[in-house]
């Protein structure tokens, strides 16, 4: 038998199990693109306004950190220089994910054993999730690609911006092949891997940042630290300036890299073992374990910390770059009136902070989910079933994770809300009064996240094994109603979906309570829904 027996079939079962997944992916991201470069055209539609746009992208420090080096004054470098960094980012997450899914998970809940037990080679499992997430990466590039031809971009560009997401995605595959041999858990195979695509972040940014200004004056020459990061490699390929298609040997050669070093580390560990030991716990458990309360914060804490950093550190840089707003859009009025749009007011710099307020809270909403879906994981490992044989009723146990998410979440938006005003006011002279303002302004956002809430706990209740793909799908459907709405004309009644849009925009209007009122009674209803379908339905094993 060879060590590649029942990949195929391995494959295929991969793919059924992932079929909403993958779907979402698959498709999410051409519709992504589609949607960025349609309102880029709009917004940037002569030769004046995107060497504007080109001077600032090099010019401010804020916008090369966070959006990469522009390769051009053309439609499709401004696009890309737009939807790079989000679409790469989501093609590095979902691919560690997926494979880390389709690995290490599969040995923590046993299914790898008794796949052992069949005729299947010991590199089928991992072959099989490898051939089906880098065949989702190429898949989606090529749909990205297309979509990006549709909106009248030149062919060449469109493939070289596509298969930079799509090398993205590839490379970190690569890296989590490596990462799912380490650990014991998935969530700590998750951990590391997302950790890597934080550092190759700040590897680009730094690059980015110390780049120079090229000599045609309308793009910009990362140093030589974007040139460590896998998401700075896709900055290197210069869709639609100078395009380098050398540079996609770079995540090729990462993904085979990373398969070499996966398979030769399978050889020297047991399955459901991990090549580092797992950490002892203390030998008599707290006390506050004892509760559902305190169960939950210890399984929560270390998400909710991690969270809390990315948010700090993001709320400082775009506080800092409040200060910049009118000077980088001075030529640009067409940008103006974007911001405007998202912020919902008419003075510029208040409508910048109330539309970062509303990216936050739409941010923090993944969290929401992330947090409450934990319940459905419970539930398919086993775990809620042995918590129910106590004395812990079933109302009891799911209002503690959803108040611990909302918890959570509140302290997220409050936390933004104090960066960003301490960043925007340390520019303007005034941190303690800024931080305290714009505190008050994102805890507006609650409601919001309170209706995200309360419909991945109905979701929960009444449609568990659906649950996971339709509250993601639900929360970018909101993202996408929110942000790429208002740019696009949608209809009024396609935005009253999102509840975000029934948020007052806070410090660029003036606050209203009654849709604050009623996205929190919406919430309760929901909430209570939730509930009441979760204590009537069967628990399955």
């Amino acid at each position: 038998m060879s060590t590649f027996t029942g990949t195929a079939r391995l494959a295929r079962l991969a793919v059924r199990r992932d079929r909403v997944r993958l779907g979402i992916w698959v498709l999410g991201t051409p519709l992504i693109g589609y949607a960025i470069a349609e309102s880029v055209a709009g917004l940037y539609p002569d030769e004046q306004t995107r060497l504007g746009y080109a001077e600032t992208a090099i010019t401010s420090v804020v916008a090369r950190a966070f959006n990469g080096p522009i390769a051009g004054a053309d439609v499709g470098a401004v696009v890309v220089t737009e939807s790079y960094l989000t679409l790469a980012l989501l093609a590095a997450l979902l691919s560690t994910f997926a494979v880390t899914r389709h690995t290490r998970q599969n040995e923590e809940t046993g299914r790898a054993e008794l796949l052992g037990a069949a005729p299947v080679g010991r590199y089928a499992l991992l072959t099989a999730a490898l051939v089906v997430v880098v065949g989702a990466n190429v898949l989606a590039a090529g749909l990205l690609a297309l979509a990006l031809v549709g909106t009248g971009l030149p062919v060449a560009g469109s493939v070289a911006a596509a298969a930079a997401v799509g090398g993205v995605g590839v490379a970190f595959t690569g890296v989590a092949a490596v990462t799912a041999q380490l650990t014991v858990t998935s969530r700590g195979a998750n951990a590391l891997a997302a950790a890597t695509v934080g550092v190759a972040f700040l590897l680009r940014a730094a690059g980015d940042v110390l780049g120079e200004r090229g000599a045609d004056g309308t793009h910009l020459d990362s140093a030589w630290p974007a040139w460590l990061s896998p998401l700075g490699w896709g900055t290197q390929i210069r869709a639609f300036g100078a395009e380098r298609w050398w540079v996609l040997a770079l995540p090729t050669a990462l993904l085979v890299a990373g398969i070499a070093v996966a398979y030769l580390l399978a050889e020297r560990r047991d399955v459901g073992a991990g090549l580092l030991a797992a950490r002892r716990g203390p030998a008599r458990a707290a006390a506050g374990l004892l509760s559902p309360a305190g169960l939950t914060w210890r399984l929560h804490r270390a998400a909710l910390a991690g969270w809390a950093v990315a948010v700090a550190v993001l709320g400082l840089a775009m506080g800092v770059a409040g200060h910049e707003v009118d000077a980088m859009i001075a030529e640009n009025p067409q940008a103006a009136e974007m911001i405007a749009q998202l912020g919902g007011g008419a003075e510029l710099v208040d409508a910048y902070l109330a539309a970062m307020l509303g990216l936050f809270a739409l941010t923090i909403g993944a969290y929401v989910v992330q947090a409450l879906l934990r319940t459905r994981s419970d539930e398919s490992d086993g775990i809620l079933e042995a918590l129910l044989a106590t004395a812990v009723s079933r109302t009891r146990w799911l209002g503690t994770q959803v108040l611990g998410a909302v918890l959570g979440a509140s302290v997220l938006v409050l936390l933004a809300g104090v960066t960003t005003g301490l960043g925007y006011g340390l520019a303007a002279g005034d941190p303690v009064g800024w931080a305290v303002e714009l505190a008050g302004a994102a805890l507006l956002r609650l409601p919001a996240l309170l209706v995200v809430a309360g419909v991945v706990t109905v979701l929960f209740g009444a449609l568990p094994r659906w649950s996971v793909a339709l509250s993601w799908t639900t929360l970018i459907a909101f993202l996408l109603l929110g942000q790429l709405g208002p740019v696009l004309d949608l209809p009024p009644a396609a935005l009253d979906l999102s509840p975000y849009t029934h948020v007052p925009s806070v410090p660029a209007a003036d606050p209203a309570a009654l849709p604050l009122l009623i996205l929190t009674a919406v919430a309760v209803v929901l909430l209570a829904l939730g509930l009441t379908t979760f204590r009537h339905r069967d628990t399955p094993r």
